[in-house]
């Protein structure tokens, strides 16, 4: 399994991003994905995660701004996250993760270490 992250980068605040994730041999046929950053000084953060199923959650502090997503293309699995209306404190490097669905972890979506494959990263930086 590799999970291969592209996107991000620099913008001003109230701008946006995209950031899109490859998942290439995932055979899976349950799964959960989700965005998972890391802001310097903090502790890795779930922002937004998609079952297999496309039910979908976001952290409070993203709800309303950004939208994950997922696709299926022939046989890879593309997850993505469109970040609008970005603030300062949305600057972090912001990882892919799959894991589990959520049924087999009680419901639970936003805890970093339930997820066991993860992308490389990649630096999101919001200027105000």
């Amino acid at each position: 399994v590799r999970l291969v992250q592209s996107g991000g980068g620099s913008v001003q605040a109230g701008g946006s991003l995209t950031l899109s994730c490859v998942l290439s041999e995932y055979t899976y046929k349950t799964y959960l994905l989700a965005w998972i950053r890391q802001a310097p000084g903090k502790e890795r953060e779930v922002v937004a995660a998609i079952n297999f199923d496309g039910i979908t959650n976001y952290r409070d502090s993203v709800r309303g701004r950004f939208t994950i997503s997922k696709e299926n293309v022939e046989s890879t699995l593309n997850l993505y996250l469109q970040m609008n209306s970005l603030k300062t404190e949305d600057t972090a490097i912001y990882y892919c993760a799959a894991g589990p669905p959520m049924r087999a972890l009680g419901g639970r979506w936003s805890r970093p270490t339930d997820f066991g494959h993860w992308g490389q990263g990649t630096q999101v930086t919001v200027s105000s």
